[in-house]
């Protein structure tokens, strides 16, 4: 990394990386993106990825700055990854600076994805541009962390989300919300954020839940895939996740099924084969909603890489447990990021040691 960074270098990039946030969510497989275009000493135009199909983030830039009818000639380019090289979903980002006549371009962080991996820099220098690159290098990187994750695992991230009453219980007698009406809220920002949603065969069966994305916008990203772990096909046929005509995948142990066979492992399907079957779907951000038996299974094999657990002040009563404490999500290789409120829900936030929570708003 160049060490002299300037601090207008700096606030560049922080820019860059703030606008990218404009893209989480929706731009799955690819990571979110940021870019501004400076000259003389002022930023002149800005662009981020904003979802999948649209415009990278070096190429909304451009645009930006054609919309305001500025010269991009001579113009330095900050942007947040390393400019892609490869048609894709749009042309490369490369050709596109190239033809704006950029003339330096500071990147925050290479790109590991083997369709790229230093490619891009090297077009840029063989052009004549002047690339520097580490620029807020792991804060870059922490914001595409699903993406780092990604390419360097083929799996993905998995955030376990549970929700218990002021005793630990997870349902009552009579099935229904008792969460307050903002943890309801993160809990669908939480769906927007992620690729996917898993759930054990018995919330279906007793809950008949339709894991998607209501009480937040959901812009223009799809809705996550439903991932029901199913040792035996026991899943309703008229269950809302098998009626909407939203994808539902699910899990069993039994061949020439409908779904996806794995082998069988401790007490169901081997919940390493699946995470590799997600990660070669592209799944990036996996969210485990429940229930008690698959956050069980989950955090004995130590495959939670975040926690966001929700405690209620109702009682519900009698009722299964959670099987969550201290102790077990500690054991399970994580520890506290942050204790707080969702009006009247305590909330705690949990995070393997070498994972960073991903912004601090997140989710």
């Amino acid at each position: 990394m160049d060490s002299a960074w300037s601090e207008f270098d700096i606030a560049c990039m922080r820019r860059a990386i703030e606008l990218a946030e404009h893209g989480r969510g929706q731009v799955a497989p690819n990571p979110p993106v940021g870019c501004v275009l400076v000259r003389g000493g002022k930023i002149i135009a800005e662009g981020w990825h904003n979802h999948l199909g649209d415009l990278h983030a070096e190429q909304a830039a451009i645009a930006d700055a054609e919309t305001q009818s500025v010269a991009t000639e001579g113009c330095t380019a900050y942007v947040t990854l390393e400019p892609c090289n490869h048609f894709g979903r749009t042309p490369p980002c490369t050709q596109a600076l190239l033809w704006a006549g950029v003339g330096e371009v500071i990147v925050a962080t290479r790109d590991p994805n083997p369709t790229v991996r230093g490619e891009g820099i090297q077009v840029l220098l063989d052009a004549g541009i002047i690339v520097r690159e580490g620029l807020l290098c792991n804060e870059a990187q922490t914001q595409m962390q699903a993406f780092m994750h990604w390419c360097e695992y083929r799996r993905p991230l998995v955030t376990l989300k549970a929700a218990m009453d002021a005793n630990g219980v997870v349902d009552g007698d009579v099935p229904g919300r008792f969460t307050s009406e903002e943890s309801l809220d993160a809990a669908h920002r939480l769906r927007r954020q992620c690729d996917a949603i898993l759930v054990g065969v018995n919330t279906i069966i007793r809950d008949n839940p339709s894991l998607n994305i209501r009480r937040v916008p959901l812009g223009k990203r799809a809705q996550p895939v439903r991932i029901v772990l199913d040792r035996t096909l026991r899943i309703p046929l008229d269950a809302a996740v098998m009626t909407d005509g939203q994808e539902t995948v699910l899990v069993h142990i039994q061949q020439d099924l409908v779904g996806v066979a794995l082998p069988a492992g401790d007490g169901g399907a081997d919940l390493n084969a699946l995470l590799d079957h997600l990660g070669d779907r592209g799944i990036q951000e996996l969210l485990v909603e429940g229930g008690p038996i698959v956050w069980k299974h989950f955090l004995d094999e130590q495959l939670v890489d975040r926690a966001i657990i929700i405690q209620s002040a109702t009682e519900l009563g009698e009722g299964p447990q959670s099987g969550l404490d201290e102790n077990i999500l500690i054991d399970a290789g994580l520890e506290i990021i942050e204790n707080l409120n969702w009006d009247s829900d305590l909330v705690t936030l949990w995070s393997r040691p070498d994972l960073s929570w991903p912004t601090h708003d997140w989710p």
